[in-house]
């Protein structure tokens, strides 16, 4: 077991081409370390460099105490879990579990107890005799996981290893590495694009844009306080709601949020609770109040009566049904569809396009019929629009 350090880590392709940008994160021993963000964030490249397959620009990387940057890979103490299986079709899946154990002259009597020790933790005592073509791609997917845990080594990386398999099998398969991370204690580090899959396994999650770590964290500590409007968007599924808002100071010391309505629609406000007002005092303004962007995830938005207060008002677009609930696609004036429209908000241009709202499947609703959402007041996150950053 083994602790992953980098230090000032920079991977650079031409002086133009930046992919990690002084990257400082640890990966604690025995932790199970999501990366996460979209494609082309430097994740991979993360994992690469740690399995010495993509050379450190600037910087240092550890494992442990032992600065790796120049040792070769085989070295490392590392397995690799990829993408697409990379298994040998022409040998039984005990040969490929064995194939890396023979290669480094391990003793034959060891190399069948660790296969049969690997097998037994991946439900794969029945298929040893198989080839990879006889195989489901969930147990291709094991068989390689099996190839690695046969090494028994200091840091497993897993890239993206789920993606070619559907969506059954994905449950299945994260629940299989999580308890097998459980049942090693090996230090995990996990990439993925998948934020569900970094939340269901990780103990912790870093967050990766351009390059650059927006968050890290604890899975429940990045939904319910995210940094930035990234992380906000990126974590949850439905992703957070963005709105245009004034944030205007009340003379009780209480606080309300004014959002911006379209062209012959009234605005519409929610007065804050006394905690959350309490932490919004220094940005909140009198007279018109202070720009800002309001996130509002779906679940935190329920349908109420047309004189409910802390109310938004819309018109329903589009409703999923997802069997235990429904999502409720609304056009509302001042809602903002993505992070790229909060330079608009910040320039105060006026937008409508949807928001989403989580609701049970008892409730009847269909496109076309007006709604009043109330907003719960103490669970919003208000965002600084120039910067991006959370001010709660």
């Amino acid at each position: 077991m083994a602790e992953v350090r980098f230090e000032h880590v920079t991977k650079r392709y031409t002086e133009k081409v930046t992919i990690i940008d002084d990257l400082n994160l640890t990966v604690r021993n025995h932790e199970f370390l999501a990366l996460v963000g979209p494609s082309g964030c430097g994740k991979s490249t993360a994992l690469r460099m740690i399995a010495g397959l993509e050379e450190v620009t600037d910087g240092d990387l550890y494992i442990d105490d032992r600065r790796v940057n120049d040792v070769a890979p085989k070295d490392r103490d590392i397995a690799m879990v990829f993408q697409n299986y990379a298994l040998y079709p022409h040998m039984t899946v005990r040969d490929n579990m064995a194939f890396s154990l023979q290669l480094r002259r391990t003793p034959a009597q060891d190399i069948e107890r660790r296969v049969k020790q690997a097998a037994g933790m991946l439900g794969l005592d029945d298929y040893l005799a198989r080839r990879p073509r006889e195989l489901s791609g969930g147990q291709r997917q094991r068989v390689a996981l099996g190839r690695a845990l046969v090494r028994e080594p200091q840091v497993f990386l897993l890239d993206e290893p789920l993606s070619n398999l559907d969506a059954k099998l994905r449950v299945q398969t994260r629940a299989e590495i999580a308890r097998l991370h459980r049942l090693t204690g090996t230090t995990f580090v996990y990439v993925t694009h998948d934020q569900v899959e970094a939340m269901t396994m990780g103990d912790r999650i870093a967050v990766l844009n351009a390059g650059v770590v927006q968050q890290l964290g604890a899975p429940q500590d990045l939904y319910d306080a995210p940094a930035n409007l990234f992380v906000a968007g990126f974590i949850g599924a439905p992703a957070m709601n963005f709105l245009a808002a004034r944030l205007r100071a009340s003379g009780d010391g209480g606080a309300t949020l004014v959002f911006a309505g379209a062209d012959g629609v009234a605005p519409r406000s929610v007065t804050l609770s006394e905690d959350l007002a309490q932490r919004m005092a220094r940005h909140a303004t009198g007279g018109d109040g202070s720009a800002v962007i309001a996130g509002i995830r779906p679940e935190h938005l329920r349908p109420a009566s047309a004189d409910a207060p802390n109310t938004l008002a819309g018109s329903i677009e589009l409703v999923e049904h997802l069997g235990s609930e429904q999502l409720l696609h609304v056009t509302m004036p001042g809602a903002l569809a993505n992070e790229a429209q909060v330079a608009e908000a910040s320039q105060e241009t006026p937008v409508a396009p949807r928001v989403v709202a989580r609701v049970g499947a008892e409730s009847r609703f269909a496109p076309g019929d007006a709604i009043t959402l109330a907003v719960d007041a103490n669970r919003v996150h208000i965002f600084d629009p120039a910067t991006g950053f959370r001010l709660t």
